[in-house]
């Protein structure tokens, strides 16, 4: 049988028009796909959490696929990943997400050469938690360091966990703070 089973999913699209100043001539476009799934682990401690790891991979290959089909694989410039474990887990069952989520968002992207920024919790049910964005081929582009909102008002409930992986197509509306630009990236930056 398999260890993920999947209660719910979602995916949300925003689209950000201004920050404050003025209309942005490309309005910046951010998604999240999540999914709730029973955690296999909760209420007890499990030394081995690899095979849970492992099969989680074809869930970040699901999530990976839809949040780069709602925002376009090629215009997609920014990721992050979360996991929100429900208060019977633990946050090494959040941990598992690094692996399977991270390698499957850039699987989906074409393998850009950032690792994935990550925002993990145990928390109660309906928790939202902000989950960190950054450039997807080097991690220190400023424009591009940016924040979305996952959580579901039902979950994760106490034996859950929701997983998601999140996605912007620019960076931020109004970024005017200097550093690393995206055209000034090489090769060599991918984890500066």
């Amino acid at each position: 049988m398999s260890l993920i089973q999947i209660r719910k999913r979602s995916l949300v699209v925003e689209t950000v028009l201004h920050d404050g100043g003025p209309p942005a001539a490309q309005p910046l476009r951010l998604a999240a796909a999540c999914a709730v799934v029973r955690n296999p682990y909760a209420g007890r401690y499990e030394p081995d959490l690899l095979p849970f790891m492992a099969e989680l991979r074809s869930l970040g290959a699901l999530l990976g696929e839809e949040v780069a089909a709602a925002l376009g694989k090629e215009r997609i410039e920014a990721y992050g990943k979360a996991a929100i474990v429900g208060v019977a887990g633990e946050l090494e069952h959040a941990a598992v997400w690094h692996e399977a989520g991270g390698w499957a968002v850039r699987a989906a992207l074409g393998e850009p050469k950032a690792i994935v920024p990550a925002g993990m919790v145990v928390a109660a049910t309906g928790y939202r938690l902000m989950v960190p964005l950054h450039y997807i081929h080097a991690a220190y582009v400023r424009s591009h360091f940016n924040t979305i909102e996952v959580g579901l008002q039902d979950g994760p409930r106490p034996d859950e966990i929701l997983f998601a992986l999140v996605a912007a197509d620019g960076g931020r509306v109004h970024a005017r703070l200097g550093g690393l630009s995206t055209a000034q990236v090489s090769v060599h930056d991918g984890q500066r």
